[in-house]
């Protein structure tokens, strides 16, 4: 009796559906619709959060070691680099709260 193998992974990657490379391009940042425009918004974990920065939501510290989010404009008026260069660290509740 021969025994029955499931799909290789070529079978596998053609059946599942294609991901989302904004996220690659954009290191790692996914889009969100915020305060009527779209921002890149990206994760930052508390071992990854080494220097401090001011919230500009509530003005207070976002202390070194504490998980945050950095996010960017996606539509700046000067292209993708000054959108990079304005992006702002906020609370991660301050963003959700937004």
């Amino acid at each position: 009796m021969a025994r029955s193998r499931g799909p290789n992974k070529y079978q596998r990657a053609a059946q599942s559906p294609q991901r989302d490379v904004t996220r690659l391009a954009y290191g790692g940042a996914r889009k969100e619709f915020v305060g009527g425009r779209e921002w890149f918004v990206r994760d930052i974990p508390a071992h990854r959060a080494e220097k401090a920065y001011r919230c500009p939501e509530c003005g207070t510290e976002v202390p070194a070691g504490q998980a945050h989010v950095v996010a960017w404009p996606a539509d700046h008026l000067f292209g993708d680099e000054a959108a990079v260069r304005d992006r702002r660290h906020v609370h991660a509740h301050c963003w959700r709260g937004r």
